[in-house]
């Protein structure tokens, strides 16, 4: 069973970036972003006040720049050459002044710098230099989204990881609609759900299994009865009424990889008004999952839906694109709007999550995962669509 990348992966992922960057006339490499530095290395970490970057000098050597405190962590996790750390944030001396030396001892001055920001950059209290202020360099070179597009297509062991994803967010999902019933809270419903999944999970994949995200769980996150029409609520505590709509959501980390199941979900029963808006939603997903073949541009698929909310005088009712890519993130890109003439290729992951919002009944929204292939479609995800499966007893 798979549970994480091979190291030989990594390393051909730095290859692969380091072509990509000296076809744009780089010599070296800085990058921030959490999510790239564990595409590129494998080093899992929570992003904090406390900068880290990875660093690809002249000679293709892969460096990382972490606090002390991550020194080791980084030493046993990761796939690269060097680490470097340095004392603490913001420290008598400032970590940015110990990443100059490392840019200096490895020969990235009066050289082509790539980089995906000029700097660290945290929510948590985070000030410093930028790194065109620490070094003189011949030019600086923006390589942002470079790494997120070589995440587009999915190698067959990423494909794996998100399999697993979807099976554990199945269970999850399975023991939520066990127990929603009336008179419970939102919040009862999906502990109870998820930690009853997650023991499930962590009790049959074993010791190697590292999510590097979260576990399996099943959630409404606030989109119970009328709120259900908020697309993004938020977890109020709702307690559970006879004949509310709810829109749920189910997945599992699996090395950090993630899928995404969603259902339209009601109380005990559904009304003939509820039901009519069910089936529209249901037919919209039809329609997308047809749409979807390599070849075809992302905003083609988003236009055949809106085009099928056109025919059925609907389109006020509807509120956001049809999915997006999904894999390290939640939500990646490519989108499924209008505004994405991304092209559809074999090896992408994607959600397909057309929605429609009525005010005082609820929202209308299945998410499923989906595999594109040579000639169409895999759907990953496989918990049951139908109306009638979906009644919660």
């Amino acid at each position: 069973m798979l549970l994480s990348i091979p190291k030989h992966e990594f390393k051909e992922r730095q290859q692969k970036f380091i072509s990509t960057y000296k076809e744009k006339g780089c010599e070296a490499a800085v990058l921030f972003s959490v999510t790239d530095i564990f595409y590129l290395t494998g080093f899992h970490f929570h992003s904090t006040e406390r900068p880290i970057g990875i660093m690809i000098d002249p000679a293709d050597k892969v460096h990382l720049f972490v606090p002390e405190l991550e020194h080791e962590h980084a030493e046993e996790y990761s796939v690269i050459d060097y680490v470097h750390s340095y004392p603490e944030y913001p420290g008598i001396k400032h970590p940015m002044e110990y990443f100059k030396e490392v840019l200096v001892k490895y020969s990235f001055e009066n050289k082509v710098i790539g980089y995906d920001s000029l700097g660290y950059g945290s929510p948590m209290g985070y000030r410093g230099a930028s790194i065109d202020k620490l070094i003189h360099v011949k030019k600086f070179i923006s390589l942002y989204g470079v790494v997120e597009e070589m995440r587009f297509i999915k190698s067959p062991n990423e494909i794996e990881l998100i399999k697993e994803s979807c099976r554990w967010g199945n269970l999850a999902h399975r023991l939520m609609q066990k127990y929603t019933k009336v008179g419970f809270s939102e919040i009862e419903i999906t502990s109870k759900a998820s930690m009853e999944a997650t023991k499930a999970m962590i009790d049959t994949l074993g010791p190697d299994y590292k999510p590097h995200g979260q576990t399996a769980y099943a959630i409404f996150r606030g989109q119970v009865g009328p709120e259900s029409a908020f697309p993004h609520a938020v977890t109020q505590n709702i307690v559970m009424q006879m004949g509310y709509t709810l829109v749920t959501a189910a997945a599992s980390s699996v090395f950090g990889y993630t899928s995404e199941l969603e259902r339209v979900m009601f109380v005990e029963e559904a009304s003939k008004e509820q039901e009519k808006y069910f089936n529209y939603m249901y037919e919209a997903q039809e329609v997308a999952f047809q749409s979807i073949r390599p070849g075809r541009k992302y905003s083609d698929v988003e236009k055949d839906v809106q085009n099928y909310f056109k025919e059925n005088n609907i389109t006020e009712l509807t509120k956001h694109h049809t999915g997006h890519n999904i894999g390290l993130l939640g939500h990646e890109a490519p989108f499924f709007d209008l505004g994405d003439h991304t092209t559809i290729e074999p090896g992408m992951v994607v959600t397909v999550e057309p929605g429609i919002y009525v005010e005082g009944l609820g929202g209308f929204r299945h998410s499923d995962t989906v595999l594109v292939t040579e000639d169409g479609i895999e759907m990953l995800t496989y918990y049951p669509r139908d109306l009638e499966s979906l009644i919660c007893y």
